[in-house]
């Protein structure tokens, strides 16, 4: 199967190494940015190597430099997330939900068959390019006490301009939803504070009336993005106390399903597929449907892109049982106040038996393998994309009936190209 991500132009770079087996090896990533001549420019990544390190200088503009997504790579990560063993669609589902900016962990089609072969556990592998001690930044979500107000506070970082960090008050909002006192305060309501004064800040959180997003980061894990050159962005965090989007089973009544279907224009402006009238005791209420629930999918498939004609095809052609994604319209207002897409945490909650499975994995001791037969970590690859007007510019595909993703065509004569990306490098 191959699967066009919808996107053209990519802006993609890494840097490649000589590898020395006595040293290991890191792999910082370039970051492509627009520039007010519409030309791209570069962020070279010279950051201090943790466990791994190059042994030598990648010289600016060179053939090693301008190495970066190539086909047949094999996807490990999105966004700081382990997709290596996550059906095709639901990769493409992720990236389509990630908005303007991607971070991809790949490793070299070659290189994954022979670390398959040798048993490598492409997990750790993963893990030890970030760092054990680093971790995902985290997204509260906090509502307003009347009393208490948020419980937290907003603290400038001394001599270091629009850097800020955050002081919880016992038992407050804050703290029960699980922000912890001096966490790097990187985002709130979708704006960067980088960007923001102190004063500008205390505004916004005045202005909040009933709750405030906040995306946080501990300092160990700041350091390791720093060190990766990676912007830290709510795509790549775990969320928390944000609403979810859900899955309504719907079996078709004698009287149908017992709802309307819509389309409507928001007032941010978008025009957006809504479930409305729900029939008293019909198909609908009984799956949990609400009025005003925006519709996200049908039977698995992404609906923003289809017109309201095609997604009533759809649900006829699905006989007496349709499948909704859904997220009510609390959550749903929420999401476009941050400009966030609602699937980006569809699957962010695991049943309890497979997150204990999941957390055996990660715990588990690595296999040690006698100094003779001693295998080398392959070389991973971080690539930094921003989404340029018409996209991304590549295409994925997977081999049918088998889990794993790798880039399949880079195109040419885009965004990407321009900035030094060839394909086949």
């Amino acid at each position: 199967m191959e699967q066009t991500t919808g996107v053209e132009n990519a802006m993609v770079l890494t840097q490649r190494f000589t590898f020395n087996p006595k040293e290991g090896i890191d792999n910082p990533a370039l970051v492509i940015a627009d520039d007010t001549g519409g030309e791209f420019w570069v962020l070279p990544a010279n950051g201090e190597g943790p466990a791994w390190s190059c042994d030598q200088e990648v010289e600016p503009w060179s053939v090693a430099e301008r190495s970066g997504l190539r086909d047949g790579d094999r996807l490990l990560e999105v966004n700081e997330e382990f997709v290596d063993d996550v059906e095709h669609h639901k990769v493409v589902q992720r990236i389509q939900a990630c908005g303007l900016q991607l971070c991809f962990l790949v490793l070299g089609g070659e290189e994954y068959e022979e670390a398959v072969r040798e048993g490598q556990d492409l997990r750790s592998l993963a893990r030890a390019h970030r760092g054990e001690d680093c971790s995902r930044p985290q997204l509260y979500h906090i509502p307003r006490d009347p009393t208490a107000g948020f419980g937290f506070n907003i603290i400038p970082v001394e001599g270091e301009r629009g850097r800020y960090s955050v002081c919880t008050l016992s038992d407050g909002p804050a703290e029960r939803a699980g922000l912890c006192s001096g966490q790097r305060l990187v985002w709130i309501n979708g704006a960067m504070v980088s960007e923001l004064t102190h004063s500008a800040l205390i505004k916004m959180l005045r202005k909040s009336m009933d709750h405030v997003t906040v995306l946080v980061i501990d300092h160990k894990s700041e350091v390791s993005y720093n060190r990766r050159r990676l912007p830290i962005l709510p795509t790549m965090a775990e969320a928390h106390n944000l609403p979810l989007p859900e899955k309504l089973h719907l079996v078709r009544g004698s009287g149908g399903f017992g709802f309307l279907l819509r389309q409507e224009k928001l007032p941010s402006g978008c025009i957006a597929h809504l479930l409305r009238e729900v029939d008293t005791g019909s198909p609908a209420e009984q799956a949990g449907m609400q009025d005003g629930d925006l519709l996200l999918e049908i039977n698995g498939e992404a609906v923003e892109e289809l017109e309201h004609e095609e997604i009533v095809s759809r649900v006829r052609q699905s006989n007496q049982m349709v499948t909704f994604t859904v997220i009510h319209a609390y959550g749903r207002d929420l999401y476009m106040q941050l400009h966030l897409s609602p699937m980006i945490f569809h699957d962010s909650k695991l049943p309890k038996e497979a997150q204990r499975k999941l957390e055996n994995v990660l715990t588990a001791p690595p296999i040690e393998l006698p100094k003779k037969v001693q295998v080398t970590p392959p070389c991973v690859r971080l690539c930094v994309l921003n989404k340029g007007p018409t996209g991304f510019g590549f295409r994925l595909s997977s081999v049918q009936h088998e889990l794993g993703t790798f880039i399949a065509q880079v195109e040419k004569g885009g965004s990407a190209e321009k900035a030094g990306l060839w394909e086949g490098m």
